[in-house]
Formats: structure tokens, sequence, C-alpha cells
């Protein structure tokens, strides 16, 4: 018997969750990339990690019931965040969006770099969640298929409206109506993940890449085409191209993706499916064109003038990491206010400067170019009308969706 029913894991989706701690969207290293270039990959030791990533029952489901609030007499804040995923000063002294806002409002923010994959991270705080008890952080920063479990399962505090005027006026319209919080009234994205095609011009002797089936079926790309591990980026991709909407398909929709991919497979179109270890793939033209990360691609674009990148014409997977109140966190308001910091636009520029990731921030662009015009004209960090309306979120599964969904994938990619 499955010892985390009814949200066991299957052996598919320990090997998704090894793949995506170590080289995928929720690794250490592709946040550090842009400021440390390139870590060790988080390494998994023993049964205890593998324990780690199953999710217990949870306690109770639905909206979880406000804690007593003391901001109002204890100006404090606890943020957990990832590593590299905040601002700092040439000196590496200072973190200071967060300097300014204790400046601001009196509220001293006590900010700690202890996620490092989601995971790992909410096997940290199940078991106080789970109790009905303060995991000791009023914010936390988790990625889209966390946080609705997290609010599925009534362990996420609703947002105070009245304290987020910036955040209301300011979000993008790509980001506003998730389907596991439509409004966002449990959450607000910190940074978007973009999934897009890169390509090595010298690599494809100067032709663009610009489709999903060009990756499968153009015959000078034979044997030097990537698509990623992770299975909602390639499979989100594959359902656009074969004008399937990612936010609502079918058991019979996802079987067709896999059958499109396997044929790249059988026929050695696809060289193989990788993690973020395609970047020196790409960069040496080994790759000649392959599924990416948008903030990858900002980075090697900056080391190498061959790599280009390519939006679809039938659009694009975009994930989210957010911002969420913890059900018994004792400084609500204290933390709603500081979401609501991060949509000022001079705050939220000075933030894409550093981490170079999607900014969720409508009316940025004339304070990003202060600081850097390259940055500002960049669409990867700041996307245009056009590029947003292209912009498409993976819909939740259920628990049986994504074990059948991963298993399956598993055997498409040889995992």
């Amino acid at each position: 018997m499955d010892p985390y029913a009814p949200d066991g894991m299957s052996t598919a989706q320990v090997a998704a969750v090894r793949r995506t701690l170590t080289s995928g969207r929720s690794a250490l290293t592709r946040r550090s990339l842009l400021r440390a270039g390139g870590a060790g990959a988080l390494a998994l030791g023993g049964s205890a990690v593998l324990s780690a990533c199953g999710i217990p029952p949870a306690g109770r489901e639905g909206s979880a019931e406000s804690s007593d609030d003391r901001s109002a007499r204890e100006k404090t804040v606890a943020f957990s965040n990832w590593t590299e995923y905040m601002d700092v000063s040439k000196d590496k002294k200072s973190r200071p969006t967060l300097a300014g806002f204790t400046r601001r409002t009196g509220i001293k923010v006590k900010y700690t770099e202890d996620i490092n994959d989601n995971v790992e991270f909410f096997g940290k705080i199940q078991p106080q969640l789970s109790a009905g008890q303060d995991t000791g952080r009023d914010l936390i920063c988790v990625t889209d298929w966390l946080a609705a479990r997290m609010i599925r399962l009534g362990w996420v505090q609703r947002l105070d409206a009245s304290l987020l005027p910036h955040a209301y006026a300011r979000l993008s319209a790509q980001f506003r109506t998730p389907d596991w919080d439509p409004g966002r009234a449990y959450s607000y994205p910190w940074t978007g993940i973009s999934t897009v095609i890169a390509y090595n011009t010298k690599a494809t002797g100067g032709k663009k890449v610009d489709s999903v089936a060009q990756l499968l079926d153009d015959p000078a790309l034979k044997g030097r085409v990537g698509f990623l591990t992770e299975m909602r980026d390639t499979i989100g991709m594959t359902l656009l191209d074969l004008g399937r909407d990612p936010a609502d398909f079918t058991d019979a929709e996802y079987d067709e993706a896999i059958g499109r991919l396997q044929k790249g497979v059988d026929k050695k179109q696809i060289r193989r499916f990788t993690g973020n270890d395609y970047t020196s793939d790409l960069g040496k033209g080994d790759l000649a064109a392959c599924l990416a990360w948008a903030g990858d691609v900002i980075q090697l674009q900056a080391d190498n003038p061959d790599i280009a990148y390519a939006i679809p014409a039938a659009g694009y997977i975009t994930s989210t990491d957010n911002l969420l109140v913890p059900a018994g966190a004792g400084h609500r308001s204290n933390a709603t206010r500081l979401i609501d910091y991060y949509y000022e636009p001079p705050v939220a520029a000075r933030l894409a400067a550093y981490i170079n990731y999607v900014c969720p921030v409508d009316g940025v662009a004339g304070e990003l170019a202060k600081i850097d015009p390259a940055l500002a004209a960049n669409t990867l960090i700041l996307p245009d009308q056009e590029m947003a309306a292209r912009s498409h979120a993976f819909r939740s599964l259920t628990s049986e969706e994504e074990k059948a969904y991963e298993e399956k994938f598993a055997r498409l990619i040889g995992a």
C-alpha cells in the first residue's frame, strides 16, 4: 500500500522529482546560474530524502483560518526565498530593496534563503502545517504546482486585498487567473519562468528554428535536437504545436503529444532529453536547437553571440514562482505589505535587473531602462503585448493524472 496515499508518489514521480531537483525547474543551479556561474547539483541521498518527496495526506482541506495577526504590535516579517533570488548591493553586504521596505515602513525583514527545491522545502514545513502550527515564516516563495497544492490543502491564508493596491493594479494580465488561484486571492507571482526555443545559428547554418514541428521534422536538425526532462514543459509545448490547449486538455490529447514526441525519438530526430545541462551542448553546437528556459538563454547570449531564441507562433509555456502567506503565520499584514511593495515599478525594476527572470509587474519598462536599457528591451524579462498573448500555463493535475502522465513521460524519455 502506498504510504503517502492519497498524495502518494509512483516510481515515475520520484524519478521526476530527482530530475527536477538536480537539473530541472526546481534545481538550485537554475536560480543561481546568473549570479554564481552554476553550482553543484543538490545531492539526493538515501531513503530519508525519498521519504521527503512524498506528501502525506492533509489534516484538513479548504480555506485556512486567519491566524491572530500580530503585525500592528510586532514590526517584523519572516520571508523564506530561493537562493540568488533577491537583489544585492555591489559589495554584497546588503539587499537594497528589502532595506528600502524597512526604511519606509519600520518593518524589519528576516530574510532567509532556505528554499533549495519545492519538495524538500515542503517537507520542512508540512508537519507544522498539518498540525495547525506556525512554521516560523510569514511569507514563502514556491512554484505554481506546490502553491496550488498548499491552497487546496487549506494551508495558505487569504490575502487582504485592501493592502495590495499596487499588486492588484499592476499584475500582468497573463498571470492574473491561474486555474489554481483565480483572481489571486491567495498568491501573487514573484517571477515567471518561460519555456522557449533556443538555437545555435552557427549549428543551423543561420536558419531560424521557431516551432516544435521544426524541431521534430526538419531533417537538417536530425540528431541535434533537445527536449526537456520536465514533463510540463515538453508536453505543454508539444500540445501547443498540435493546436491543443495546455490549460484544458484530455487524456487522449496528452497521449497524442506523447505519440508525436515518440516518433521523434524513434527516427532519432531527438538527440536527448535534458535538464539545464542543455546549455553546454547548445553553446558548443552539439545541440543545434532545443527547448530552453528564458533565464538560461539570457545568460547564454551574454557569452555567445551565436545563441538565438524564438517564440513559436503556437505559443509557449510559462510557470510562476509565487508569494504566499502560510497558515499560522503571525504577521499576515506585514507580509502582504511586502508583497505589494514588490509591485511598485521602481522596486520591481531593481529586482528584475538583478535576477533576470520574467517580471510580472506592468509599467516597469521606464524604471528598468534607467538601470539598463538592454534589459528593458528584452522581452524575455518584460514580455511585450504580443509575446504575453502567446503565454500559456499547464493546467493543474489531479494526483491520479500526475501519476499516469509521469509514467508515460518516463517511458518516452527512457527514465
